[in-house]
C-alpha cells in the first residue's frame, strides 16, 4: 500500500504511475499519477510523499493546476490480519474553486470504484 506504483492495480482510474524521486515507498518520494480526468482526458497530479511509517501509515498529497488531493493509507494488524483504511479528500483549486461544491458527489463515485477494487487486490 505505501508503493504509489500499485495503486493502478485497484483503482481503474489511473492510467499511469510514474516515480520521479526516490526508489519505491518513503519518506519525501514523488510520483506523477496519471489518472482519467474531467471528460476522460488524461490529468497527471504530482504526488509527494509527506508521511512514512512503514508499513503502518502513509500521507501523500497530490496536486496539479486544477486539483489538489491529500491521501492517507494506515494499516492496523488485527487477529486474523489487518484493517487498511484509504482516506482521500479531493479539493479544486484557484478559478475551478466553485466547484468543491459538487466534487464530493463526484470524487465518492470514484472513490466507490476504487474501494471495490482495493478490496478484490486485498482479498
Amino acid at each position: 500500500m505505501a508503493d504509489l506504483r500499485n495503486f493502478s492495480e485497484w483503482d481503474r482510474n489511473i492510467i499511469k504511475v510514474e516515480q520521479i524521486e526516490g526508489n519505491g515507498p518513503g519518506l519525501n518520494t514523488v510520483f506523477d499519477i496519471t489518472v482519467r480526468g474531467m471528460g476522460g482526458k488524461p490529468s497527471v497530479l504530482r504526488y509527494k510523499t509527506v508521511e512514512f511509517d512503514e508499513h503502518t501509515n502513509i500521507l501523500v498529497k497530490g496536486r496539479n493546476t486544477l486539483f489538489t488531493s491529500i491521501d492517507r493509507v494506515t494499516v492496523v494488524p488485527t487477529a486474523t490480519g489487518c484493517d487498511v483504511t484509504y482516506d482521500a479528500i479531493l479539493t479544486a483549486n484557484w478559478i475551478v474553486a466553485p466547484m468543491n461544491l459538487v466534487l464530493g458527489a463526484v470524487f465518492n463515485k470514484v472513490g466507490n470504484a476504487a474501494t471495490k477494487g482495493l478490496r478484490r487486490v486485498l482479498a
